[in-house]
């Protein structure tokens, strides 16, 4: 190592005098017995990275010491594994390290105050905040044990602790933020993935239905003229499908089949999206076949009354789990900013978030494709129901969800139930 008499850098440097100890830095009997080391500072680095200096032999030397908190650390420096045993500091100059430091810990005192509240980047802020804050406390207890500052320390070191990983918010409460805030502000900022996604999959099933209705070959290569009498004809399997079964069993077969559909679209993005694209056609194809052949005998208005009352917001629901799985694909091919994995962490929280709302949102289009789909209410009406629930829904997150993801909402999971993310020394 070069020479050189280089003090601690950086914003935490501290000047300590110090005291020799009996064991040899360099493991070298003589250098032991004539030039004992000397402690010379300290340099704290972002949350968790201490870098001891000393001189020893008319040079300055360094060594990174392990991560400092007070559930594993309260002894001497000394007793580091960084440094030789019996090694210590004696002093630290308590009025400059609270003058350094002071500032931080007011901020740390205000963002525990706030922690319900937080979100983004504060909530960040308090992690890394509540690390340094516990790395102070390590210092002050082994270099300069002043009661006062310490009783200060520890009470805010605790208070910290449990703003960053104490106990739980009520479940109730948890519920209501997950639907008030992060539900809809996912959905949301993925619009620009799910509403092309819902755009493509209309334009492609009505130019299909189109060329079904109106080509005869077309409609013989998918079924005989028999088949096509069943499925089209009053009473027929298209109209007695939807209360072919009693309506609690057929609600709950719905939904389950709905769910494992956009769990599969959503999961499956992570290969590229290729399984996303596939599913997506599946359904334009299925819906307009039927579609192509009401159609083609002249009953397309049953058609759509039966499927609009609960398919706006079922394929709505649809559409949003194969915006996500495909923006879930591009996050494995262009990560951006970030490291692959910690992209793929963040935006697989989301999509796991998003899944878990959408059961519910494809539990009530079951409901009402069981109750309301096959029950004796007039065409306009139910028709109009399925329009009041997809505008409702609509208006969820389009003014719910803007608003929580103007506040900084991700659609993440809580920061505190993340784990926390190592700081970057420096």
């Amino acid at each position: 190592m070069a020479d050189t008499d280089t003090r601690a850098p950086g914003f935490a440097a501290l000047l300590i005098g110090g005291v020799v100890g009996a064991g040899a830095l360099d493991g070298t009997a003589e250098t032991r017995d004539t030039d004992p080391p000397r402690v010379t500072g300290l340099r704290v680095a972002g949350a968790e990275r201490v870098t001891l200096y000393w001189r020893q032999g008319g040079r300055t030397h360094q060594d990174v010491m392990t991560p400092v908190s007070p559930e594993r650390y309260t002894g001497d420096i000394g007793s580091s594994s960084a440094v030789p045993r019996g090694t210590r500091v004696d002093a630290v100059d308590i009025d400059v390290f609270v003058a350094q430091h002071s500032a931080e810990w007011e901020r740390l005192r205000y963002l525990v105050r706030r922690a319900r509240k937080l979100r983004g980047a504060e909530a960040d802020e308090l992690v890394l905040l509540y690390q340094r804050a516990a790395t102070h406390l390590s210092i002050v207890r082994s270099t300069a044990p002043d009661p006062a500052l310490l009783s200060r320390l520890s009470t805010l070191v605790a208070q910290g602790r449990a703003a960053v990983a104490g106990s739980h918010n009520p479940s109730w409460r948890e519920f209501a933020l997950f639907f008030s805030r992060r539900f809809p502000a996912a959905v949301y900022r993925a619009r620009t993935w799910w509403i092309p996604v819902a755009l493509m999959f209309l334009l492609v099933s009505a130019a299909l239905a189109a060329w079904v209705a109106v080509d005869d070959g077309v409609r013989g290569q998918l079924a005989t003229p028999e088949q096509i009498k069943q499925l089209t004809a009053p009473g027929g399997a298209f109209e007695d499908y939807y209360s072919s079964h009693p309506a609690a069993a057929f609600a709950f077969h719905v939904w389950t089949n709905n769910v494992w559909v956009s769990a599969g679209a959503l999961s499956l993005g992570v290969l590229f999206g290729i399984p996303v694209i596939v599913m997506l056609a599946a359904n334009a194809v299925n819906v307009a076949v039927a579609a192509g052949m009401m159609a083609s005998v002249g009953r397309l208005d049953i058609f759509f009354g039966l499927i609009t009352p609960h398919g706006l917001l079922e394929l709505t629901a649809v559409f949003i789990a194969g915006g996500l799985g495909l923006k879930l694909g591009w996050t494995v091919i262009d990560p951006g900013a970030r490291s692959r994995a910690a992209a793929l962490a963040q935006e697989g929280r989301a999509v796991i978030g998003v899944a878990l709302g959408l059961v519910v949102v494809l539990l009530v289009s079951g409901v009402i494709e069981a109750f309301v789909t096959p029950s004796g209410l007039p065409t306009a009406a139910r028709v109009g129901i399925g329009v009041l629930v997809e505008v409702v829904f609509l208006a969820y997150v389009f003014v719910l969800g803007r608003r929580a993801a103007r506040a900084g909402e991700t659609g993440d999971i809580d920061p505190r139930h993340a784990g926390a993310t190592l700081p970057a020394s420096g």
